[in-house]
């Protein structure tokens, strides 16, 4: 396990609030680190690199800011935020609040080449080589009845300042919209488009920032103008691109198995709305944490495992116990007789 905990915690801005009270929740992230060392499932992450990238972040929040400003200035998904922060108003949060920012990940279980994006997480992720760390940007997807492909595609061409040709089903939804929508303010693509081999689906910018990192669109991928324009001056035309839609990633680190699972689609409705989910039973994936883990299956912690099938926080949690752990902690790492959690 490393020794280096991943948490960095910052301020949202200026607060009145006393300056003891905000000791006592640095002091609070500082336990938090200290809690990962020790703990299997709240382990403290490796130092990027192996299948992981990024490291987890906090801030305590100073009563004036949104948590959706913060999402927006730091390219993360605002579900996201709250999948790892329940029952917290993402649009009131409140002054001296400590949250959890969703800066680290397990890398998508495939080739580590150009463009891989995952539906299921909300996040685009770019190898500019294979060996390179990604570059990790979020995206909004397409909402009920409005799906992106799934597959392999690539970029055929690249447009700054794209002009917008609405499709007919579009414009049947809306007749108001003209035919040709130029660029300028009012053009839903931003000012930067990657146009992929799928047929009238891009990777492109947007007008409306705050529809990123949520199910908004009609199957486009939706960036921040930020995100977007930094990924139009990298990624060369030709570059191959991997849409999937994976809500449970598995990953080693530093001689560690870890998992990162995401809300499924009804439960990220349900964050839209309340800002936490219900929880369901979790989903039979025990064969495929065994055969990840390999020779290392003896290690697995089947309550971690379990709990975060359930909780679906969409962070890396370890669910392996270190080498060194006792004997109790080794019995337990077998599926014990009667083991119920995974249906």
């Amino acid at each position: 396990m490393s020794g280096r905990t991943p948490i960095e915690t910052t301020r949202t801005g200026r607060s009145s609030t006393a300056g003891l009270s905000r000791r006592r929740l640095l002091a609070g992230a500082a336990g938090a680190a200290a809690l990962a060392a020790a703990l299997p499932g709240y382990a403290a992450l490796p130092e990027p690199g192996d299948d992981l990238t990024g490291r987890l972040t906090y801030l305590v929040t100073d009563g004036e800011r949104t948590l959706i400003d913060i999402a927006v200035e730091r390219d993360l998904g605002i579900l996201s935020i709250s999948a790892v922060n329940p029952g917290v108003d993402v649009w009131i949060p409140g002054p001296e609040r400590l949250v959890t920012l969703p800066t680290a990940q397990v890398l998508p279980e495939h080739e580590r080449r150009g463009i891989i994006v995952n539906l299921a997480e909300f996040r685009l992720y770019y190898f500019p080589t294979p060996a390179a760390q990604p570059i990790v940007h979020t995206i909004g997807i397409g909402r009920d009845g409005f799906s992106t492909p799934l597959g392999p595609t690539s970029v055929v061409r690249k447009q700054a300042n794209p002009t917008w040709y609405p499709t007919e089903s579009t414009r049947a939804d809306r007749p108001d919209l003209p035919s040709v929508v130029p660029s300028g303010p009012d053009n839903p693509l931003g000012l930067f488009a990657l146009y992929l081999g799928f047929p009238t689906y891009l990777i492109h910018g947007t007008n409306k920032p705050y529809g990123v990192g949520r199910r908004v669109s009609r199957g486009c991928i939706r960036m921040y103008p930020s995100g977007v324009a930094s990924l139009f001056q990298q990624v060369p035309v030709g570059t191959p691109v991997r849409i999937m839609n994976d809500p449970i990633k598995l990953g080693w680190s530093a001689g560690e198995l870890y998992i990162e699972v995401h809300p499924d689609t009804e439960q990220f409705d349900e964050l839209e709305v309340d800002y936490r989910f219900t929880k369901k039973p979790p989903p039979d994936v025990a064969p495929r944490i065994i055969a990840k883990a390999g020779a290392e299956a003896n290690r697995l912690a089947w309550d971690v495992i379990e709990r975060e099938l359930v909780n679906r926080q969409g962070i890396p949690v370890q669910i392996t116990r270190p080498v060194m752990a006792n004997a109790e902690s080794r019995s337990r790492s077998s599926i014990p007789s009667g083991f119920t959690g995974l249906y």
